[in-house]
């Protein structure tokens, strides 16, 4: 039960922000209220005009740039592409990339697959831009969202238009089985617990929640294959309702011989480097993160 020494403050935070239909509306709001001093430039996709993109551009750049398509979190139902603004402007900077968050539409009232499909526009929309090196891109996102670019790899994968460079997997919500468990302990978590899980997996599936024919592009996790991937980075704190299915993913990619690093976070809980960004835990965690997109999308060059 005990928290890391850095995030002290866990115990006076909720075990869920979000408990059914009753809060979507208030949570949706303060994430609006919040992304109102985003940066970025909001672009809408030509052919999809009810999607859009954030983009980030870096302060320094020499085309074509790597570029990163970001996906928010919000368990599928809330959030939006500014919720992330410090992060994806620090991965522009940081790496003099072109960061792209998508605003994708949300369930209950955008239910599977039009929430990945908006991705799918956006990756297709980015990989087309002129000062993007379409060799260097990666898809990411955190809790929702980061289960959204693990269903974008297995799509991008199985259209085979764009080769992804990279996947980086942020407390990703990947596995729809995992509201069903009633084998946990939710004492530890904060801010997403079983009833939040439940809540927006019933909203992103509809009809097919809680049986056998849910699609594998719906949760990632129900994949049998995962071949062809790119490398992934996957991070979780172990106080994570998504731990056992994020440590799960990242061995059957290994075992899949697919590079893959998983880093869990001993005390840390759902959103941790959100609620305390500047805590040293969370710094070692979102720059593991921007190291592991410098890795991938940095290019090298051998000497003549």
């Amino acid at each position: 039960m005990s928290f890391h020494p850095d995030l002290r403050t866990a115990r006076f935070l909720p075990r869920s922000f979000l408990a059914g239909p009753r809060s979507l509306r208030l949570t949706r709001w303060m994430a609006a209220a919040a992304a109102l001093r985003a940066g970025g430039e909001v672009i809408a996709i030509p052919d999809e005009p009810a999607v859009s993109v954030r983009v980030y551009r870096p302060q320094l750049v020499s085309a074509p740039a790597p570029a990163l398509l970001w996906i928010h979190g919000g368990g599928l139902v809330t959030g939006n592409a500014g919720s992330d603004n410090d992060f994806c402007t620090e991965v522009s900077n940081e790496l003099g990339a072109i960061v792209a968050a998508v605003e994708y539409r949300r369930a209950p009232e955008h239910p599977f697959p039009t929430p990945l499909d908006d991705c799918y526009s956006a990756l297709r929309w980015l990989a087309e831009q002129s000062d993007v090196d379409r060799e260097r891109i990666a898809i990411g996102g955190a809790s929702g969202g980061g289960g959204l670019a693990a269903a974008l790899g297995l799509l991008a994968r199985d259209k085979g238009e764009i080769q992804l460079a990279f996947q980086l997997l942020v407390y990703p919500m990947l596995d729809d089985r995992t509201a069903l468990r009633t084998d946990i302990d939710e004492r530890r978590f904060r801010l997403w617990n079983q009833r939040s899980n439940r809540f927006g997996w019933q909203s992103y599936l509809g009809a097919v929640y809680g049986t056998d024919e849910v699609p594998m592009l719906a949760a990632a996790a129900r994949c049998e294959d995962l071949s062809g991937l790119p490398p992934t980075w996957i991070g979780v704190g172990d106080h994570d309702l998504f731990l056992d299915e994020n440590v799960d993913y990242a061995q059957r990619l290994q075992q899949t011989g697919i590079r893959c690093t998983l880093d869990v976070v001993p005390g840390a809980y759902h959103g941790f480097d959100v609620i305390a960004p500047k805590a040293p835990v969370s710094r070692s965690f979102i720059e593991a993160q921007i190291n592991a997109l410098r890795g991938a999308l940095t290019r090298t060059t051998t000497p003549e």
